[in-house]
């Protein structure tokens, strides 16, 4: 091999490996700004520390119900993808303020205490029917003037939200659903779709979305519809609901 093969041979290869390097290092940068979009959005610096608050299935022994379990599942792997460390607990054992800490809040009010006082103070807007009677408006969510009756196994609701009481509040995410497979496919939705709510609300907005849960009994939570942004009207004091919850 002459000379001149030689320096041409070498320069192919610092070129290749230049271009290797600064591939890698742009991956390397996109993959820190992705992370750093991600604990912008749920309040979660490296190391930090969240609450995971979840109630309890009153149809069993008290422990908590399958579903919401798949439901922290899905939380656990975004807070591992913070850097950040979670604490759980029992809706009636968390007696504590919001915003020092990020928190998620799943269940409904009659399952979790602490998700029923969250609703009365930061979304008096919505209204959950929680009379024990059969009867087409148990487990109906009233948002505003809106009515979304539960039909089970078939048409089953869930409100996702982002809310924070000021600029350095930590945010509370709430998944309050009228069944428990609902929480799980509102945890999976927000997981999923986590870079576009940030970019339409804000990576430290507030909303609130209703979602759909279709068809349950075939689909599990896999088939999720967002109904509305109903931020608006669950953020704003409405009627008084006999037998209900939220406020």
């Amino acid at each position: 091999m002459d000379e001149d093969a030689r320096t041409l041979l070498t320069a192919v290869v610092i070129a290749a490996l230049a271009a290797l390097a600064v591939g890698w290092f742009l991956r390397a940068h996109l993959a820190d700004r992705s992370r750093r979009r991600l604990q912008r959005f749920f309040g979660l610096p490296d190391n930090s520390e969240c609450l995971l608050v979840v109630g309890r299935d009153t149809g069993t022994d008290g422990s908590v119900a399958r579903d919401d379990v798949f439901a922290l599942i899905e939380l656990a792997a975004v807070i591992k993808n913070c850097g950040a460390k979670a604490q759980l607990l029992s809706g009636e054992s968390a007696r504590q303020g919001f915003g020092e800490r990020t928190e998620f809040c799943i269940g409904g009010p009659m399952t979790n205490r602490r998700m029923a006082a969250h609703l009365h103070s930061l979304l008096p807007g919505v209204m959950v029917n929680t009379d024990s009677e059969p009867g087409p408006d148990r487990g109906a969510f009233l948002i505003g003037s809106e009515r979304y009756r539960l039909e089970n196994g078939s048409v089953e609701h869930v409100l996702l939200a982002r809310l924070t009481a000021g600029q350095e509040g930590r945010p509370v995410f709430l998944a309050c659903g009228q069944k428990s497979i609902t929480s799980q496919a509102a945890a999976r939705y927000l997981a999923k779709h986590h870079t576009r709510l940030a970019r339409k609300h804000g990576s430290g907005g507030n909303f609130c979305l209703l979602l759909r849960v279709v068809n349950s009994q075939a689909y599990g939570p896999d088939v999720v519809e967002l109904v509305a942004d109903v931020t608006r009207s669950a953020t704003t004091p409405g009627p008084k609901l006999a037998k209900s919850a939220g406020n």
